[in-house]
């Protein structure tokens, strides 16, 4: 099964100028991914690049229905305190997946690292949008290195860990 499972992880505010680049990027390589037979793909639900990807996902499985869209959040209230529009697009997303899975039943302070390990430790393959050494996303991408999953580095972001 974790052969066949990606995780997602990437920064919440992606540039204007390397979003389009990004958004192809990101299509080709879970055009990639699933050629090679990966069918579940898991987010982690928040803005930026988790909702990016999850939109990726829901818009390919269209072409490919056998593609699977697992959402895997920290807490049911991660919307706290988001735009109005974002809280819709999530909505749109948590209705369009296959599965959602929560971590916590409430928010406390180690919910988004537990969501994060969650992705990680049941995935093959991780795709990240990493530009900063610190923080969530590098946390994540360190922590699917530690466990020997292949890093598939998007948006032109090197490997800064």
């Amino acid at each position: 099964m974790k052969s066949k499972t990606c995780c997602f992880t990437g920064h919440r505010q992606i540039p204007k100028e390397v979003r389009p680049a990004l958004e192809q990027e990101l299509e080709q390589t879970l055009r990639d991914l699933t050629a090679q037979g990966v069918v579940y793909y898991g987010a982690g639900g928040a803005l930026g690049f988790d909702t990016l990807a999850a939109q990726t996902v829901l818009r390919l499985r269209r072409e490919f229905p056998q593609i699977r869209l697992i959402l895997v959040l920290p807490c049911p209230e991660q919307t706290r305190g988001w735009r109005s529009e974002d809280v819709a697009e999530y909505q749109r997303i948590l209705s369009s997946a296959d599965k959602v899975v929560y971590v916590s039943d409430h928010y406390d302070r180690g919910c988004m690292h537990r969501r994060n390990r969650h992705l990680v430790d049941h995935s093959g393959t991780c795709v990240a949008y990493c530009a900063r050494s610190t923080g969530g996303t590098a946390y994540t991408v360190r922590y699917a290195r530690s466990k020997g999953l292949p890093v598939l580095y998007l948006g032109g972001a090197s490997p800064l860990l």
